[in-house]
C-alpha cells in the first residue's frame, strides 16, 4: 500500500513558550507539530492552545510514550487517550518513535533502540497494525539517535526500519539529526542510511541539533540546525523530493521569531536544492 505523504510544507513544534503569542495571531508558518502526551487532557490551557492552532493551520500529532518496540502489551488507557485525541484534533500526521521505553508498567522516560534482528521486525510490525487499527490511520514511525548496539543484531538499522514500515504498512518519520548522531556515534555512512530507506514510505523529516562530546554525539535539540544536518538535508531532498519538514527545539528555546527563521533556512534550502536538481536535468536533456 505504501504510505500517502501529505504536501504540508515546513513547520515548527508547538511549545508552552509560544503559546500567549500563538493565542493572539496567527501561525506564521505552513503547520504546527504538537507532543501528543502535552494534551490527553479534555481542558486546560495547553488543550485550548491546540484547539485555537488547529483552526489556523493543520497540527500533526507526535507522540513519545507509545513505546512500541517493549515486550510487554500496549498500555491501554494511553491509546484510548490518544484515539480520542486523534479523533478531536483531527491531525494531518500521527507519530511516535521506533524505540522501547518501558517495563513491567513502568516507564523510563527515554527512548532506548531495539536489536535489529527479525524477531524484532515481526514484534514491532505486529504492535503498529494493532495501533493503526485503533485510530484508524496509518502513523510514522521515527528512528531514534542511539549510543550503544546490541550483539544480537543481525542487519543495519535502516534495513530495520525499512522492513518494519513495509511489514506494518506504516509511514516513516526520517529524523535527519538522528541519522546523523547514530552514524557518528556507530561508524555508518549516513547516505547509506537514506539509500536503505524507500521513498514511498517516508512521511515527515525532523530537523535539530546536537552536542559533539567530543567522542561521540548527543541528539540534544537545544541549539540551532548545524552545518553537517543540513547538508545531510540536501541529501534527502536529492533522494526523496518534497518531503513535510519540522525544526525540532526542545530545550533552551529561542523566542518564535528565531524559531521561524530557522523553519525559513529550512525553506529556502529545499527550495534551492530542488530547483538546483530540476534544472540540472534539464541541461542533461537538452
Amino acid at each position: 500500500m505504501g504510505y500517502q505523504r501529505r504536501s504540508l510544507g515546513h513547520g515548527i513544534g508547538l511549545r508552552p513558550k509560544h503559546f500567549s503569542q500563538l493565542l493572539g495571531e496567527r501561525p506564521r508558518v505552513a503547520w504546527l507539530e504538537a507532543v501528543s502526551e502535552n494534551y490527553l487532557a479534555k481542558g486546560g490551557r495547553p488543550v485550548a492552545v491546540l484547539e485555537k492552532v488547529r483552526r489556523d493551520v493543520p497540527v500533526a500529532l507526535h507522540g513519545v510514550s507509545l513505546s512500541i518496540g517493549a515486550a510487554g502489551p500496549l498500555d491501554e488507557q494511553y491509546l484510548s487517550s490518544l484515539a480520542a485525541l486523534v479523533a478531536r484534533v483531527e491531525p494531518v500526521i500521527v507519530s511516535d518513535h521506533l524505540c522501547w521505553g518501558s517495563h513491567g508498567g513502568r516507564y523510563g522516560h527515554d527512548l532506548w533502540p531495539l536489536p535489529y534482528t527479525e524477531e524484532a521486525v515481526l514484534h514491532v510490525a505486529g504492535r503498529i497494525a494493532q495501533v493503526q487499527d485503533r485510530l484508524q490511520q496509518q502513523i510514522l514511525i521515527e528512528n531514534v539517535s542511539s549510543y550503544v548496539s546490541y550483539r544480537e543484531s543481525s542487519m543495519p538499522e535502516w534495513e530495520f526500519v525499512r522492513r518494519i514500515a513495509e511489514k506494518a504498512d506504516c509511514g516513516i518519520l526520517l529524523d535527519i539529526n538522528n541519522i546523523y548522531v547514530s552514524g557518528k556515534n556507530h561508524g555508518f555512512d549516513p547516505i547509506d542510511y537514506l539509500d536503505g530507506i524507500p521513498a514511498d514510505r517516508v512521511g515527515q523529516f525532523h530537523l535539530a541539533g546536537h552536542m559533539d562530546k567530543g567522542t561521540w554525539l548527543l541528539d540534544s535539540h537545544d541549539a540551532p540546525v548545524p552545518d553537517p544536518v543540513w547538508s545531510l538535508y540536501r541529501a534527502a531532498l536529492r533522494r526523496y523530493g518534497r518531503v513535510p519538514a519540522l525544526v525540532e527545539w526542545d530545550d533552551h528555546i529561542p523566542p518564535l521569531e528565531v524559531l521561524l527563521a530557522e523553519s525559513g533556512k529550512a525553506e529556502q534550502i529545499e527550495r534551492e536544492t530542488l530547483e538546483v536538481g530540476l534544472e540540472t536535468l534539464r541541461e542533461a536533456v537538452q
